[in-house]
Formats: structure tokens, sequence, C-alpha cells
């Protein structure tokens, strides 16, 4: 399998030592169905797509997504042996080699890199994450448990369904709120694609009526 299902990113590109990707729909495999059943027919895929970025399946951590605003911390000095957690839409870390999952198909993934402490996160944010600010909790979450500074943070927005295709700016209102948090403007980047603009690159839950599979953003520091 060659990268041509992963996108890339290249304010995060730029970041030695980090490792990121957004793995894009395979329109062989048939999602027209509920999302867990969705999610199991695409474990192949995203396993090829994984193995070509170099993170292991055993070190990546994933969360129930509920469209809340909890964050779970994954700490080098409390780093659990269970890695997918119940009700959260939210994970940061700063342990090198542990890799962060976040699944969407028309929300938000936002990725967030502090590379002088070289810790990250990834949080899922739609509508409702977006309501509740889970990209600028993850951000002080950073701060409180990693030493994160506010200033040092760089932000990625993934691609995610937009107006005039969406009745709420969600892209927007993440985009706002994390400068707001006091991450500088020029530091917060956005990658501008609407999900519903190619439907043999990314999956829409709108356009597909809910029907649909789940694009994965993955990241981490290397060992």
């Amino acid at each position: 399998m060659s990268s041509k299902f992963i996108e890339t990113f290249p304010a995060l590109a730029a970041i030695d030592g980090l490792n990121h990707g957004f793995v894009l729909r395979n329109p062989e495999i048939d999602v027209k169905t509920d999302r867990d059943t969705a999610i199991s027919r695409l474990q192949s895929h995203y396993h090829d797509s994984l193995s070509v970025m170099g993170v292991p399946m055993n070190a990546l951590a994933s969360g129930e997504q509920v469209h809340g605003d909890n964050v779970m911390v994954l700490s080098s000095e409390d780093l659990p042996a269970e890695l997918n957690f119940p009700e959260t839409d939210g994970l940061i870390t700063d342990v090198a080699g542990q890799y962060l999952g976040i699944y969407v198909a028309d929300c938000g993934a936002v990725y967030i890199v502090d590379p002088v402490k070289r810790a990250c996160g990834a949080v899922h944010s739609g509508k409702n994450g977006s309501a509740l600010g889970i990209a600028p909790k993850a951000a002080r979450l950073m701060a409180e448990y990693f030493g994160s500074n506010m200033e040092d943070l760089i932000v990625q927005l993934g691609p995610c369904i937009r107006p005039p295709q969406y009745e709420i700016d969600f892209a927007a209102q993440i985009l706002q709120d994390c400068v707001d948090a006091g991450i500088p403007a020029d530091q917060v980047h956005d990658c501008g694609t609407c999900t519903t603009s190619d439907l043999n690159r990314y999956y829409s839950y709108r356009v597909e009526k809910g029907q649909t599979g789940r694009l994965f953003a993955v990241i981490g520091w290397e060992c």
C-alpha cells in the first residue's frame, strides 16, 4: 500500500520528530452501513495506512467519541494499559511513541502540538464539541499536565464540513477559540477543505445520510 490514502499538513510536517497523518477514504470498501460496522470493515485499511506511517497498532490510543468535551491525559507518569477510552473525544500525551487517533466524517479533527515539551493532542470537534470548547480545553490541559506554554503550541484543523454545506461554521469557531486561549494566530492552521467536496477522497456523514465510513486522524512523537 502506498501513501496515496494519507494526507499530511505542512505546518505539522515541518516539526522534527513528529509523525502525523489523515487517513483518507478507500473507495473500494463498502461503508454504506452503520458506524460500528463501517469502522470494522475499515480496520485493514487503517492498519495498512498506519503501517505506511510507521505507527504500531498497539501504540494507538482512541476514544469512544460521544460529541462531548472529555479529554484523556496519557502521561509518562501514568500510562494506562487500556488505550480505548469510553466517553472520550480528545487525547493528549507527552509519551514518545504513543500515538493518538480520532475518527471523523464531517466533524473536525484538531491536532495540537507542543514542539518544545514534545507533547501533542488530537480532538474530535464537531458542532457540539466546538460549542463546548474541546480544542482550547485540550490545550489548557497540555499546559496543566505537561507544562506547555500557549505561545509554543501549533494547531492544525483537518478537513471538515463547512458552510454553505453546513449551517454552522464550527471550523471558524475552533480557530478563534484557540487564538482566544492564547495560541498565536499565525500558529493556528486550517487546511480549508470541506469533506463534502470530494466523496472519492473523504467520507461525509451529512451527504451520505449517516451511512458512511470514518476518516482517521493520527498523531504522535517518534521514539
